[in-house]
């Protein structure tokens, strides 16, 4: 495979996911397992309709399993997992259907709030799909009516995981598959900064003066839903919302709103600009002070202090009935951040949301600067 995207007058070559590995692995044994053919190469369409032609690793065939790999390759994104194996076996069950379970070196889920329950093997919800769309393809190919199990495992993943926040996000013993996609474009900071910065600068000539942020997809899928805007107006900045602030007042924007996860956001509050979890996870010691500043029980401080993900958070918060009051001070803290960042020439605000429980809180001049983007 060679897709190659431009970042910053770069040539970056992209790669794939653990997912679409997961899949892909899959895929391949399903075939060997239902045709009795062995087979050197896969084909797979990601869900962002690249189409992969992947080479098959580690075959083995046996009478009612065909277990197989795929090489997870990163291109030039730097990746832990990079070069590690994924590996799939899958075998028949009389019962139809497709049941997916984690193996050696997939973590496990312990706490609430991720993308699988508690006690679920750490494969999210798109290679989980991705899976099954790809088995069934395979069944109906091959004309096969009953079903099929298959054990996703990759035995380097129980070192590598102890390398990557999977332990404190509640992951325990391997890595998560991943991917929303089933790309991995690369993640080069100084790529992506200068890409940033281009697109602002193109905006700003253009005639805007009023610049819409997002950290990434789960932005644009609220900026399309939840605020009625073509999300083609916002500016994807990653992690580097300190970089792209930087970037709107020295092209001279009047204001600049972010929107974003909660996940992220609440980083501000905490002076984290860029907001990679490499730099640190501020999310729940912030969340839990706000809260307890509003009368949070210290029982109930210490379970959100515990929790994996800020949905579980919001979920301590909604029984406390004291979404409003923390997302108050949350985001009258975020403001005054802002407001040092972005300087005295420019306002900036800030609008959160969580996919679960919608609008959260927004700063003080956010209504307004949203009602710019709009006439703008």
């Amino acid at each position: 495979m060679e897709i190659t995207i431009e970042k910053g007058g770069r040539r970056l070559r992209c790669g794939y996911t653990t997912g679409s590995c997961a899949a892909a692995a899959a895929k391949a044994a399903a075939f060997m397992l239902l045709s009795g053919r062995r087979i050197e190469r896969i084909f797979l369409q990601t869900p962002k309709r690249v189409r992969l032609t992947l080479p098959v690793r580690e075959i083995e065939i046996k009478e009612d399993t065909v277990c197989c790999a795929i090489e997870k390759d990163s291109g030039d994104d730097p990746d832990i997992t990079n070069g590690l194996y994924i590996h799939a076996a899958v075998s028949r069950t009389k019962a139809p259907g497709i049941i997916i379970e984690g193996g050696a070196g997939i973590g496990r889920v312990t706490k609430r709030g991720l993308d699988q329950p508690v006690g679920a093997a750490a494969i999210n919800s798109v290679p989980r799909r991705m899976i099954r769309e790809n088995l069934e393809e395979i069944c109906r190919l091959l004309d096969y009516r009953g079903g099929l199990q298959v054990l996703i495992f990759a035995p380097q993943g129980i070192t590598l995981a102890e390398k990557t926040f999977n332990p404190r996000l509640g992951i325990k013993g391997g890595l998560s598959i991943l991917g929303t996609t089933g790309i991995v474009e690369p993640m080069s900071e100084k790529a992506l900064t200068d890409t940033i910065a281009t697109e602002l600068r193109q905006r700003r000539a253009l005639g805007e003066s009023y610049a819409l942020l997002t950290p990434g997809n789960y932005g644009l899928d609220f900026i399309r839903g939840g605020l009625v805007i073509d999300p083609d107006r916002a500016v994807m900045v990653s992690n580097f919302v300190g970089d792209a602030l930087d970037c709107c007042r020295e092209q001279g924007f009047s204001g600049a709103l972010l929107v974003g996860h909660i996940g992220k956001l609440v980083k501000l509050a905490g002076g984290m600009f860029n907001t990679h979890s490499q730099y640190g996870d501020c999310r729940m010691d912030i969340l839990t002070a706000e809260a307890a500043a509003c009368g949070l029980p210290s029982a109930r401080a210490a379970e959100m202090l515990a929790c994996a993900a800020c949905d579980d958070a919001l979920r301590i918060l909604t029984e406390e009935g004291l979404v409003k009051q923390t997302m108050q001070r949350l985001t009258a803290r975020i403001d005054r951040l802002l407001a040092l960042r972005a300087g005295e020439r420019m306002q900036a605000g800030a609008l959160l949301f969580s996919k679960s429980y919608g609008a959260l809180g927004k700063t003080a001049h956010a209504a307004a600067l949203l009602q710019k983007i709009k006439e703008g």
